[in-house]
């Protein structure tokens, strides 16, 4: 009678074929083959791409940031409501690398909108801006590097959790 299953001999030349396998695998002409000046340019190109992400995202920050100060001007009685979610927009800002001001010698962006008259219209439109803000952020955790993407998946969820604050608190805003 013939024992069935894997005898010893079989496994030992699917471990050999494997391992063969893995060694002409290393062997090709990939990216560590292609020369120090192939990767060099690919790693040049993912900085920038990684530097560009940053940059839109310092962006977005700088353009919520003022949004938030702009309403809270308009409507003082929101004002301290809006100072936590106006203070960690200002830390993710400082976290991706952006400054609160425009820097020196850049064009002058158009002037934002302002805050709508009604105190509720206003933080429902800053509701929008955060949701709008944060699915960005995380439409681009797909170019992202690891470090840049968790920090994006972060800011992100921080956005969407500004967003449903801001909606709870433009019903509980007298009109």
């Amino acid at each position: 009678m013939r024992r069935s299953g894997t005898s010893r001999r079989s496994a030992l030349t699917a471990t050999g074929a494997f391992a063969l396998g893995a060694v002409l695998t290393g062997c090709g002409d990939g990216p560590e083959g292609a020369g120090a000046s192939g990767g060099a340019d690919a790693r040049t190109v993912a900085l920038r791409a990684e530097k560009a992400l940053r940059a839109a995202a310092a962006r977005d920050s700088v353009s919520l940031l003022s949004r938030y100060e702009r309403t809270a001007a308009a409507h003082p009685v929101a004002a301290p409501g809006l100072a936590p979610l106006r203070d960690t927009v200002r830390e993710h800002l400082t976290a991706l690398g952006g400054a609160a001001k425009a820097p020196t010698g850049s064009p002058p962006a158009a002037p934002p909108p302002a805050a709508p008259a009604d105190v509720r219209a206003a933080l429902k439109e800053l509701a929008a801006e955060e949701r709008r803000v944060a699915d960005a952020r995380a439409a681009a955790l797909l170019d992202a590097g690891p470090e840049l993407a968790r920090l994006l998946a972060s800011v992100a969820a921080a956005g969407a959790a500004h967003a449903y604050l801001l909606t709870e608190l433009s019903k509980e805003s007298p009109a």
